[in-house]
C-alpha cells in the first residue's frame, strides 16, 4: 500500500488500534507469567494459533494472503528468529519484573538502534537525539537504584530482549524483506517460520511436556483460562496492528505510538497486577525515562519534517 494514498482515516485507526491492542497484551501477558511461567511455550501457542488461523482464512476466502513462497521465506527467516527472540525474552522478563519497569528498559531500543548504527555507518543523527537517548538510559539506571522489586534475571531478560528488537529493527532496515508484503503475510511467514525453532526450544529447556500438563490444570481456573485465551488472541491483533501501522504510516510513527501507550502503560503499572512499592528513585528515573522517550519521538518526528522538507 502507497503510504501516500493512505487515507488519514484508515492511518489513524491502524496507530490506535495499535496503541490500544499493545498497551493491553503487555497487562495480560503479564497475568498470564504470574500464573503459568512457561513462557516460550505460551509464546508457541500464540504463533501456532496465528499460523493457523491466516491459514485457513485463506483457504475460505477470508484473507487474500498469498500462498507459501519459498524464496520470500528465506528472506525472512533471520528477520522472524530476531523478532521472536524480542518477543521471548519479553515474556521472560515479565516474571520478576514490574511493568513500568519492563517498559522503561525496553524504552533503551532507541539507543541501541543509534549505536548499532555505528557499526553500518548509518548517517549521523542530531544532537537531540543522541541526547533524549542518553536521558532515556539515565532514567532506567536511576529508577532500577529505586526498584524495590529489582530481579536480576528478569532486568537480563529484558536487555537480551532490547538486543533482539534492535537486531530486528536493523535487519528490515536493512535488508527491505518485508517489503512488497501485506500485514497479514507477513504474520503468517513470521509465525510459520518461528515454529520449528520454537519447538525445539521448549523441548530441549525441558517446558515440553510439564508445560502442557501445567496448562491443562490451570485451564480449571475461569480467570486463568480467559486470560490465556485472550493472551492468544491479543498476540494475533498485537502482531496484526503492529505490522499494520508500519506498512500504511511508517516504523517512525510505530515507534512514536509505542512510546506513547508506555506513558499509560506505565502509569497503569503502579496500580495493577501487584503494582509498585513507590520510592523517590524509582519514580524519578521513571519519569525522566518517559520524558526521553517523547523527546526522543518528538525529535525524530522533526528529523522527518525536515528530511520531507529537502527538495529532491
Amino acid at each position: 500500500m502507497d503510504r501516500d494514498t493512505t487515507p488519514p482515516y484508515l492511518s489513524l485507526f491502524a496507530a490506535l488500534s495499535y496503541g490500544i491492542a499493545s498497551m493491553a497484551m503487555v497487562f495480560i501477558n503479564k497475568a498470564v507469567v504470574m500464573e503459568y511461567a512457561y513462557s516460550m511455550t505460551l509464546l508457541t501457542l500464540q504463533q501456532m494459533a496465528t499460523a493457523l488461523l491466516i491459514h485457513f482464512g485463506r483457504i475460505m476466502g477470508f484473507t487474500r494472503a498469498k500462498a507459501l513462497n519459498v524464496d520470500t521465506a528465506k528472506k525472512l527467516v533471520l528477520v522472524s528468529l530476531f523478532y521472536n527472540g524480542n518477543v521471548a525474552f519479553a515474556l521472560a522478563s515479565l516474571k520478576g519484573v514490574n511493568i513500568p519497569m519492563y517498559i522503561a528498559i525496553k524504552r533503551l531500543t532507541p539507543l541501541a538502534v543509534l549505536i548499532a548504527g555505528l557499526f553500518y555507518k548509518k548517517g549521523k543523527h542530531s544532537k537531540q537525539v543522541i541526547l533524549s537517548v542518553s536521558l532515556t538510559a539515565a532514567g532506567v539506571i536511576i529508577a532500577a537504584m529505586g526498584d524495590f522489586s529489582f530481579d536480576l534475571f528478569g532486568y537480563i531478560m529484558a536487555l537480551i530482549s532490547v538486543f533482539f528488537q534492535t537486531m530486528y529493527l536493523v535487519l528490515v532496515e536493512r535488508s527491505g524483506a518485508e517489503d512488497g508484503l501485506s500485514s497479514i503475510e507477513i504474520m503468517f511467514y513470521n509465525s510459520l517460520l518461528s515454529l520449528p525453532f520454537l519447538i525445539f526450544l521448549i523441548i530441549v529447556t525441558g517446558e515440553f511436556p510439564n508445560s502442557v500438563s501445567l496448562l491443562y490444570a490451570k485451564s480449571a481456573s475461569l480467570y486463568f483460562f480467559v486470560m490465556f485465551v485472550l493472551s492468544l488472541v491479543m498476540g494475533i491483533i498485537l502482531n496484526y496492528t503492529m505490522f499494520l501501522c508500519t506498512i500504511v504510516n511508517s516504523a517512525l510513527t510505530t515507534t512514536i505510538v509505542g512510546v506513547l501507550k508506555g506513558v499509560g502503560s506505565t502509569t497503569l503499572g503502579f496500580f495493577l497486577l501487584g503494582g509498585v512499592q513507590v520510592h523517590f528513585l524509582n519514580v524519578s528515573g521513571l519519569v525522566i525515562n518517559t520524558l526521553g522517550g517523547l523527546w526522543y519521538s518528538l525529535a525524530k518526528y522533526q528529523e522527518k519534517l525536515r528530511k520531507n522538507a529537502i527538495p529532491r
